[in-house]
């Protein structure tokens, strides 16, 4: 690839020229870049639906940016020196729910101070996990939150469950935007 520095004529160079060429501004660097193709034809809704996600991301963004302790957070993971900014991260962080990967249920048996452990993961943080125990019948057993203890989310529980056969244990992952993850496990 090439590079010129010190170009008088295109430093901070921005926008369209005709129909070729399309120069910005990224990381204190120009870039030139071949104009995009203009849409034909209808989106498909798998394409509305991605497009109405980005821009809810992106008002979400500007919105969380104004909260100086959430900016403070987007800002602390920013990489500037290689382009990605605190209003880059929190794009991101919209767009991604976290994930569930496991449920660990084999230190919960229905008494009370059992464990659930839940391993949860996000491209940015997770920042609530909470389990819902119901009965077989649908009944509530117990819900509440798990805290974070180094890399995995814990659970203990508060009320006596005598009969598991068939229990459901529901598990919610949020993180900052309030992405919602949920994932059942029957017992």
């Amino acid at each position: 690839m090439a590079e010129s520095k010190n170009n008088i004529v295109t430093h901070g160079l921005s926008g369209k020229v005709g129909d070729i060429l399309v120069f910005s501004q990224r990381n204190g660097k120009t870039i030139v870049s071949k104009a995009p193709k203009e849409r034909k034809g209808e989106a498909s809704e798998k394409q509305k639906e991605q497009i109405t996600k980005f821009q809810q991301a992106v008002i979400y963004a500007k919105t969380a940016l104004q909260d100086q302790t959430t900016k403070a957070l987007y800002t602390a993971v920013a990489k500037p020196e290689k382009g990605i900014s605190a209003y880059n991260v929190a794009v991101a962080d919209l767009l991604n729910a976290p994930k569930i990967e496991e449920i660990d249920l084999s230190n919960y048996n229905g008494n009370i101070n059992d464990t659930i452990v839940v391993t949860a993961i996000d491209d940015f943080q997770v920042a609530v996990v909470k389990v819902i125990i119901n009965n077989a019948d649908g009944s509530l057993v117990e819900q509440g939150n798990a805290t974070l203890q180094r890399t995995k989310w814990v659970y203990i529980a508060t009320a006596n469950n005598s009969d598991l056969t068939g229990d459901k244990i529901t598990i919610q992952a949020t993180d900052i935007p309030d992405n919602l993850s949920e994932k059942t496990e029957t017992i």
